[in-house]
């Protein structure tokens, strides 16, 4: 998901530590293998471009670190792996910026116990920075040679004992695994999904981009007076295709007041 940011800069003390409420280190060979490949490249991406963009939470910033970010972009992008923008993944695909990846995921506030849903699988990624930080997340993509690729990469990584994954449109959620502690979505409606919303629980959170041209990264916190939202920052994604974009074109234009 293409994507660009503009945030305070702060620059803050690395740490590659996990919080106690995280889920034990995933047992994987070939991961293991991956973590020592360009560990350096990462330890900069984490002290360069997302520290220095405010990001403190220490699960994030270990995640980050933890996740051999080269393993999910094709062989043509991997030489700028850990650089400071989108990479393309195929297919009229991006994956994000390392920083926005991390800012969404703080977003969230995960304490390390959640079950989160993810609408957008793309190359794999996130899911993965997600899975080092909560024991369960769902992930549904709805290009099938993506979905394809990204099952067979986190497979490879040991990543699909906590990432269960469903090739198909996202607009509507799992229902069968909801309701979830907090729902991430890499793409961007030009309204907030409902079904999603419905499928947060109470105290939950969801974090994704909305809009046409213009998009905002958007919070939205489910209380028990409502539902609260609120914006972070300009950004660019790809358009959420399939029902998202038919819900659009029936939504009534939208006027300033």
């Amino acid at each position: 998901m293409k994507t660009w940011l503009s945030v305070p800069f702060a620059l803050l003390p690395v740490c590659a530590c996990a919080t106690e409420a995280n889920p034990p280190e995933i047992e994987n060979a070939e991961l293991q293998r991956a973590r020592t490949e360009r560990s350096s490249e990462r330890y900069a991406m984490v002290r360069e471009q997302i520290e220095t963009r405010g990001i403190k939470d220490p699960a994030v910033l270990a995640a980050m670190q933890a996740v051999p970010r080269h393993r999910f972009v094709p062989l043509s992008q991997r030489p700028s792996a850990y650089a400071d923008r989108a990479l393309l993944i195929g297919l009229g695909q991006t994956i994000s910026q390392p920083a926005v990846v991390a800012m969404m995921t703080e977003a969230l506030k995960l304490s390390g116990t959640e079950t989160v849903l993810e609408i957008g699988t793309g190359s794999g990624y996130q899911a993965a920075v997600l899975a080092e930080i909560v024991p369960a997340v769902y992930s549904i993509e709805i290009v099938e040679p993506l979905a394809a690729r990204a099952k067979a990469t986190l497979t490879e990584l040991g990543y699909t004992e906590r990432v269960h994954l469903r090739t198909g449109d996202g607009y509507r959620g799992w229902p069968e695994a909801a309701p979830f502690d907090a729902i991430i979505v890499t793409a961007a409606p030009d309204h907030v999904p409902q079904p999603l919303v419905d499928q947060l629980k109470p105290g939950g959170r969801m974090v994704l981009p909305v809009g046409g041209d213009l998009q905002q990264l958007v919070v939205i916190e489910k209380t028990a007076g409502g539902v609260v939202e609120r914006s972070l920052i300009p950004v660019r994604f790809v358009p959420m295709t399939g029902e998202a974009e038919k819900q659009g074109r029936k939504a009534p234009e939208r006027t300033d007041r």
